[in-house]
């Protein structure tokens, strides 16, 4: 399945018209963090549609993700604080697959910097083996993923709106696994479902289109997603199927 990221990225072109309706946003400052043994061009053409609606958008500016090593979430944190008091507004973040744990732990640490959070193909509610790419995490970090597992409550969602966007055909990660379970703590939690592979996640059409529809929403005046009818509908698949 995962053979299909370079026709969902070739997509884009022709979707462009569809795309320049997106909502625009309010111009605050969003950073996009990108998955297992990426970088940030991995997120650019995201990054760059992005920024088309109006938003401030940066990477996350330390070369590949080859998992939370030594100063890399202590980075990641200090970026998100520096984003807040250049921008004086709160961030918004953005992650795929991997990169949707650290957007996901940071807001948790930092509840009162950041405005969202929307994760891709994120694996947080199921074993730590319900992907098949954690051969490649232990390999590159150097120990189980079961430890990260045990550091963190990543099932819990954080305090701010929260969006998790899942694929059934994913060929990396078990879709379950990407599943916001309802939370006491935070009602404005939701799951959308598109149809992706996870390598081709981030490069889709219906992703951006999503993302961009859940950061637009004003501050404060969270509403769930709404799946439309006619091409919305088909890009969309109805939730209670």
């Amino acid at each position: 399945m995962e053979f299909r990221a370079p026709w969902e990225f070739g997509s884009i072109l022709p979707a462009l018209p569809l795309l320049h309706r997106a909502p625009k946003g309010d111009g605050h400052p969003v950073i996009v963090f990108p998955g297992l043994s990426a970088n940030d061009g991995s997120t650019g053409p995201l990054r760059a549609f992005l920024a088309t609606r109006g938003y401030d958008v940066s990477g996350w500016h330390q070369g590949f993700n080859f998992g939370p090593r030594a100063g890399v979430l202590q980075a990641a944190r200090q970026q998100i604080k520096d984003t807040f008091e250049h921008a004086g507004r709160k961030v918004s973040l953005v992650g795929w697959s991997l990169g949707g744990i650290y957007a996901r732990e940071l807001a948790k640490e930092l509840p009162h910097v950041v405005r969202s959070v929307i994760t891709m193909g994120t694996p947080f509610a199921g074993s730590p083996k319900s992907t098949h790419a954690w051969r490649i995490y232990e390999l590159t970090r150097g120990r189980k993923a079961e430890h990260e597992a045990g550091t963190f409550d990543l099932p819990a969602a954080p305090r701010m709106p929260t969006t998790s966007l899942f694929s059934r055909t994913d060929g990396i990660v078990a879709w379950k696994a990407s599943i916001q379970t309802p939370c006491e703590i935070n009602p404005h939690t939701e799951n959308i479902e598109v149809v992706a592979s996870h390598v081709g996640m981030g490069l889709n059409p219906s992703t951006w289109w999503a993302v961009a529809d859940r950061l637009a929403q004003p501050e404060g005046k969270w509403k769930r997603f709404e799946r439309k009818s006619g091409l919305h509908g088909l890009v969309f698949p109805d939730p209670h199927r």
